[in-house]
């Protein structure tokens, strides 16, 4: 079971990853709508695994992964991404992010992401 923090700009794909994550048996220590929010809830919570939305206003999730792994060199962060952000999956990966689930989420894949960063 891990502590995770989910991050995206829209409630409802919070709310459907959490059912995802909290029916594995996991722990969604908190949420964040933002990237700002999202490097808030990092510090104060220091969860084991971030989920992480590519597109978001205010901060995008590139540069809230920066930010994050600047905190924390260890940080295990799953990026979210829409079809179509592949060169964003890659910048993503290449700023550090450990993996990456493609929206609509299949939860096998979600879960597999979570469990490989874990390991």
């Amino acid at each position: 079971m891990a502590n995770i923090l989910v991050v995206d700009d829209a409630a409802f794909m919070r709310m459907m990853i959490k059912d995802m994550l909290t029916k594995s048996g996991h722990h969604v220590i908190a949420e964040a709508s933002n990237g700002n929010e999202a490097i808030e809830m990092y510090k104060n919570y220091k969860p084991d695994v971030v989920t992480l939305d590519i597109t978001m206003p205010e901060k995008d999730g590139i540069q809230t992964l920066k930010e994050i792994k600047a905190l924390d060199p260890d940080a295990r962060v799953i990026m979210c991404s829409a079809m179509g952000q592949q060169q964003m999956v890659i910048e993503a990966i290449q700023a550090g992010a450990r993996d990456f689930c493609v929206k609509p989420f299949q939860p096998e894949r979600v879960l597999e992401a979570i469990n490989k960063v874990l390991a």
